[in-house]
């Protein structure tokens, strides 16, 4: 599968922002899309994910309350970004690979963590800049 990620851009602390992942090529029913960021100087953190279904979803705690991910009935996915913060800076990513139903029950269960080595298909990035 291939990924575009768009929709960023720079914005002030507390303004919202919508991130676009559009997939194309071969997708599968196991299939997570994940967004992924990396802030200069940093490794690169989980954000979110959400089941191809999009019956499923997760995030890391920052964004919790904050960020929503989703899917249409299409190949895209979205990260909606709201109430945005100077240290959500970053280029933001997306990511997808299959993941077993099981390691995703543990994921959501907070027993395993994502990691950006779980993913094989990546986006080209979109960089988000919050000023203060």
């Amino acid at each position: 599968v291939q990924l575009q990620a768009s929709g960023g851009g720079l914005v002030q602390a507390g303004d919202s922002l919508r991130l676009s992942c559009a997939a194309s090529g071969r997708t599968f029913s196991r299939y997570v899309i994940a967004w992924f960021r990396q802030a200069p100087g940093k490794e690169r953190e989980f954000v979110a994910a959400i089941t191809w279904s999009g019956g499923s979803t997760y995030y890391s705690d920052f964004v919790k309350g904050r960020f929503a991910i989703s899917r249409d009935n299409t190949k895209n996915t979205y990260l909606q970004m709201n109430s945005l913060k100077p240290e959500d800076t970053a280029v933001y990513y997306c990511a997808a690979d299959q993941v077993d139903p099981l390691m995703w029950e543990l994921i959501i269960e907070a027993i395993a963590t994502i990691k950006p080595a779980d993913f094989g298909s990546w986006g080209q990035g979109t960089l988000v800049t919050v000023s203060s």
